[in-house]
């Protein structure tokens, strides 16, 4: 019964936030539908590493309400997400856009992975080798045969 508990608190843990309030929904569906997928890829500027969706922070707040009401104005997806990088620079989108001035994000985790695997070959390779010496030669057998004849 116990395990059963556990089990279940973890899954309500895991579960997502989804701090958007009642009042911030929009009557209709379709428009909120279209200010849930927004938001999902809007970063909050306080908690940094979670959407606006889930986000608590009166910050997020206000930006979430700030999408709903720009999609009520009759602005696209597009115009929205443009304003709020206008607004809040690009730091806003929890995804960076492809670009010059974004090409490190990019480039850089999968560059450290190739490398990061090319040191564990190399290693790899280097142990195997260093792990098996081979037989002694005569001259190293016979200088073993020396020394051990020397402690004995």
């Amino acid at each position: 019964m116990r395990a059963l508990l556990a089990a279940l608190m973890l899954v309500w843990l895991a579960l997502p936030a989804l701090a958007v309030n009642p009042d911030e929904m929009l009557a209709d569906p379709a428009l909120e539908a279209r200010a849930r997928a927004i938001s999902a890829g809007l970063r909050c500027l306080v908690c940094q590493n979670e959407s606006i969706d889930d986000s608590d922070a009166d910050l997020a707040h206000e930006i979430r309400v700030l999408v709903r009401e720009r999609l009520k104005a009759g602005d696209t997806d597009q115009q929205v997400v443009q304003y709020l990088v206008d607004r809040y620079g690009e730091f806003v989108l929890l995804k960076p856009v492809f670009a010059w001035h974004t090409l490190v994000l990019w480039i850089a985790a999968p560059t450290i992975l190739v490398i990061g695997g090319i040191v564990l070959v190399v290693t790899a390779r280097r142990r195997r080798g260093l792990s098996d010496p081979g037989p002694l030669t005569a001259e190293e057998q016979q200088a073993l045969d020396e020394l051990d004849a020397g402690r004995g």
